[in-house]
């Protein structure tokens, strides 16, 4: 058979992951967050500095106000941020590149200062998926040991920069031993993202709930610059369905757009209409990774996932909440 197109098309289909997305479409899980909350509601921050506009190309090095605003997260942005949840005594995730870190740890220190999480995002920004895989391994390892060096904690999340993945950089987390990821966005719940025999722990984003579509502008290419008040009336119609699903919601920022005045007059606002609502648990991204690990990997024939070797294959969960739902989940689980 000729096939036109791209040439996987061509080849018999293997059913394997397909089937485990079949599965998983049925599962009903029970979240139960902490505190009887209804939904749980990660606002995190990628911390790019002037890597975003690195990784662009090395034009961008002459681009001397292009990098300047690229600076403005660290230097305006963040405190504000930090701020901001000092005053809602709330811990949050931020997602560092390894230059970043370098170039200003006080901005680590700062962070780490006030209990929130550090979580991978390469070391300068480079979109993996136009990287080779030696490029790909050491943007890992060079964004791990510029956050050590800097006195952060080894991380235990990732968030790929550029949005995009691929299998090298997919195999490095399972090599690494993340906790969870947060580069898919196959669910709009806590899952299990599959390729091959490697199963992350996802905490899934989407470009919809991330800052950059609406805010990111260029003089090249243009952007958007839509209102910050349609912004947050989007992230409060989210939140909204995912309280009335009892599921999570994440919300993506970056310091450099959500840091400026009338933009981050809007942040404080959703954020204070969430607080307000009493209905949303608010955890670190460590945190709901481990709230929500056992829910995904319960304890099967051969243990429970959890260390980067274990495996525990043919598992089954069922289990019926209060209101009669049952959590139904079950398949092969391997990888971190």
């Amino acid at each position: 058979m000729t096939v036109s197109g791209p040439s996987h098309l061509g080849a018999a289909p293997d059913k394997s992951e397909s089937e485990h997305w079949a599965q998983w479409a049925k599962a009903e899980p029970i979240w139960d967050w902490p505190g009887g909350k209804h939904v749980a509601v990660t606002i995190t921050f990628d911390v790019d500095a002037e890597t975003g506009a690195f990784s662009m190309g090395d034009e961008y090095l002459q681009r001397l106000a292009t990098l300047s605003e690229a600076r403005f997260g660290v230097v305006r942005g963040v405190p504000r941020i930090l701020d901001l949840f000092r005053r809602f005594d709330l811990k949050t995730t931020f997602f560092v590149p390894g230059w970043t870190a370098e170039n200003y740890p006080h901005v680590i220190e700062s962070i780490l200062k006030d209990g929130h999480e550090i979580g991978h995002h390469g070391y300068v920004h480079t979109s993996v998926n136009k990287a080779s895989p030696d490029v790909q391994r050491e943007e890992m390892e060079r964004g791990f040991e510029a956050l050590e060096s800097v006195g952060a904690p080894r991380p235990r999340g990732y968030r790929n920069p550029g949005g995009e993945m691929t299998a090298e950089t997919t195999a490095l987390l399972h090599e690494f031993g993340f906790l969870y990821d947060s580069s898919f966005m196959g669910d709009d719940r806590p899952y299990v993202e599959k390729h091959g025999e490697i199963e992350l722990l996802e905490l899934p984003w989407h470009w919809s709930l991330d800052d950059w579509p609406y805010f990111g502008f260029a003089a090249d290419y243009g952007g958007n610059t839509v209102t910050a008040e349609t912004w947050r009336q989007n992230m409060w119609d989210e939140y909204e369905h995912a309280r009335d699903e009892h599921r999570a919601v994440n919300i993506v920022c970056h310091p450099e757009f959500s840091g400026r005045g009338y933009r981050f007059k809007q942040l404080e606002a959703l954020l204070a209409a969430i607080v307000a609502d009493s209905q949303a648990w608010i955890p670190t991204m460590e945190e709901l990774a481990r709230h929500v690990k056992p829910k995904l990997w319960p304890v099967g024939a051969e243990g429970v996932r959890g260390d980067g070797k274990t495996k525990a294959r043919g598992t089954h969960l069922e289990t019926t909440g209060d209101d009669g739902r049952k959590n139904q989940y079950s398949g092969d689980r391997a990888g971190i």
